[in-house]
């Protein structure tokens, strides 16, 4: 139903445009009781697919990526599309509207979108009120710095983040690796994030002192631009900060071998989608076989088939998300990943 009716009415919009859509939609099914309907036609209950990674039991592996669910406004509903786990944000200290509309673009002929959003969202302390109610999934909450916050104050605006965040996520994920934030990825060199995440780990182990809670899992999302001595800095900035996993990939900036027309593909941004499968999985692989799999990786980037699903696992993920599969697939990707798992078992 979704690729024969509701992907075809909803990509005559901007994409930008069919995503709010798509969201309202998602916002009065909720409202009024239909969400439940989500949950019978597309999850897979058995507690076969059960995982638990850094300390936290995953009902299945199959989450949504950041990106899609910026403001934290509908992670419960997203749990009954079959997710496993949802990931909201990116999110800021302070609102910020991003950058200027256009800024999202399918490229069908790829099964792609290129997006240069530059992290709007309504700040993290509007995250919190809506991350109040009672999750019924595992939420992960993904932070960032503002635009105007200079790197070398980066710091600041990651420890505001994490600290408006403890009591209402799962685990934390630092990004720095989007690249639509000027000068953004360049605190993923070795000094800069070493700094970064030798600091939140320590207050982490303060706060959770502190407030009586657990400490949070902390992970590291990465580029797929990155080169191989690059990622062997960053299997050793893991090892030395202790911080507990990594999510590979976020966006690229290549353009290698796409088929869309010259117009999209020369769109500034990160691309995401089929296009970006073979390289997330080569990153996942040598992070796996390099560190000989000393800590969990999430595997994102290309998937939208099962089959696409299981080359993440099988060179060395823990766990996989979605978002631009979801996108083109829809939620009967989730429910066919799952099943394909089972098969396997």
């Amino acid at each position: 139903m979704y690729k024969l009716l509701i992907r075809p009415f909803l990509f005559l919009f901007d994409a930008e445009t069919a995503h709010h859509f798509s969201f309202s939609a998602i916002g009065i099914l909720s409202r009024l009781g239909l969400t439940r309907l989500f949950r019978k036609a597309f999850h897979v209950n058995d507690s076969r697919l059960e995982k638990e990674v850094f300390g936290l039991k995953f009902k299945n592996p199959v989450g949504l990526a950041a990106g899609f669910d910026k403001d934290a406004k509908l992670y419960n509903e997203f749990s009954d599309f079959g997710f496993g786990f949802v990931e909201i944000g990116t999110v800021t200290p302070k609102p910020q509207a991003g950058n200027p509309k256009k800024r999202l673009f399918r490229l069908l002929e790829d099964k792609a979108i290129i997006n240069r959003m530059g992290f709007n969202n309504k700040g993290v302390f509007e995250a919190v009120e809506q991350l109040k109610k009672k999750h019924r999934v595992i939420v992960g909450g993904n932070i960032g710095k503002n635009k105007t916050t200079a790197n070398k104050d980066a710091i600041k605006d990651y420890m505001i983040c994490f600290d408006a965040l403890f009591e209402y996520v799962d685990y934390f994920v630092v990004n720095v690796s989007s690249p639509n934030t000027p000068g953004l990825r360049e605190l993923q060199d070795k000094e800069p994030l070493t700094k970064l995440l030798n600091k939140l780990k320590s207050h982490n182990a303060k706060l959770s002192k502190k407030l009586e809670l657990k400490q949070k899992p902390i992970l590291l999302k990465i580029a797929p631009d990155l080169t191989n001595n690059q990622l062997l800095d960053i299997i050793s900035i893991i090892k030395e900060t202790g911080i507990d996993g990594v999510i590979a990939t976020n966006t690229t900036i290549s353009r290698d071998g796409l088929k869309s027309h010259l117009i999209l593909t020369e769109e500034k941004g990160g691309l995401s989608g089929k296009p970006l499968k073979n390289r997330s999985t080569e990153v996942i692989r040598f992070l796996a076989e390099k560190s000989n799999k000393a800590f969990p990786i999430i595997g994102v980037g290309g998937i939208h088939s099962a089959e696409d699903a299981f080359e993440k696992l099988d060179a060395g993920a823990d766990l996989v998300q979605l978002y631009t599969g979801f996108v083109y697939e829809g939620p009967a990707l989730i429910k066919k990943i799952n099943k394909a798992l089972l098969e396997r078992m």
